[in-house]
């Protein structure tokens, strides 16, 4: 079903679940695409692809619509605010509910587990820091299992990212420390005090970032965060106006150090280590 079709549906209704060849569907189930035989050529493209269900609606006839987003369509991260990249509409009887087993182990080879979040503005001298490392890290053959993404001053999409369940998340940002210029940290917050009652509210604004902020705040929205280690270099240049752009030599000097480092955080978690935190490193 074409998505201008489902525009001429009328008194549209959500569905929490839907059942399906005797199994429960719902918002998130994986699904298999079986579109009715004689369809055009995108429903020939899309038989048999995997599905996640992003909603369940029944319009005024009671017939059951589901509205999917495909596993491998690469506009799926498109909008990191939790937008979907290309929605498909079908009938009920169009998707196959995929067994527990199945759902389990496409979750295990395709959900990266480790998000890494570059953090900072571009315009602020060192505070670009986090942007420069992570926009190397994207040029290696990193495991599936991990996620690069450079989220800058973007702080409600970070919060909106980890969502998503990662087990680990490495933010990467400027850190000031009083330690020289271009030194480098490994920090993990203890995430039961950030969350403490007596926290003041965590505040975002939408054009800047702090990452603790920002952790609090998916924590008020019910966004379980397990792991989080922050990767922080020293800068000498942060702040400032506006339109101060690029790094001062000694963080310029750290961010192949800071590539390796968080390469060897990721190592040592893949492998089942826990990575060294609390940690500096002079250059």
């Amino acid at each position: 079903m074409n998505e201008w079709e489902w525009q001429l549906l009328e008194e549209k209704a959500p569905v929490d679940h839907l059942e399906i060849s005797g199994i429960e569907v719902r918002t998130g189930s994986r699904v298999r695409l079986r579109p009715h035989k004689g369809g055009d050529v995108m429903d020939i493209a899309l038989a048999g692809q995997i599905a996640t269900i992003e909603c369940i609606e029944q319009d005024y006839e009671g017939k059951s619509h589901v509205c999917v987003v495909l596993d491998d369509d690469p506009g799926r991260d498109m909008g990191l605010l939790r937008q979907p990249g290309h929605r498909f509409f079908f009938d009920a009887e169009e998707v196959e509910p995929l067994s527990e087993e199945e759902a389990r182990q496409i979750n295990s080879s395709q959900k990266p587990t480790i998000l890494i979040a570059g953090i900072g503005n571009i315009f602020l001298g060192d505070d670009a820091f986090g942007v420069e490392v992570v926009r190397r890290l994207a040029g290696l053959q990193l495991p599936e299992s991990v996620r690069v993404a450079d989220f800058g001053i973007r702080g409600f999409d970070l919060a909106y990212a980890l969502q998503d369940g990662y087990e680990t998340t490495i933010l990467v940002d400027a850190c000031p420390h009083g330690e020289a210029p271009g030194t480098l940290y490994v920090i993990e917050p203890d995430l039961k005090a950030l969350y403490n009652s007596g926290t003041p509210q965590a505040v975002v604004e939408a054009h800047a970032m702090n990452p603790m902020n920002v952790v609090r705040m998916a924590r008020a929205m019910n966004i379980e965060v397990k792991n989080v280690l922050l990767v922080g270099c020293e800068p000498e240049t942060l702040g400032g106006e506006q339109g101060q752009m690029g790094l001062s030599a000694a963080v310029e000097a750290a961010v192949e150090h800071a590539v390796k480092l968080v390469e060897s955080i990721v190592n040592k978690i893949l492998d089942g280590d826990r990575p060294d935190s609390n940690l500096r490193s002079g250059l």
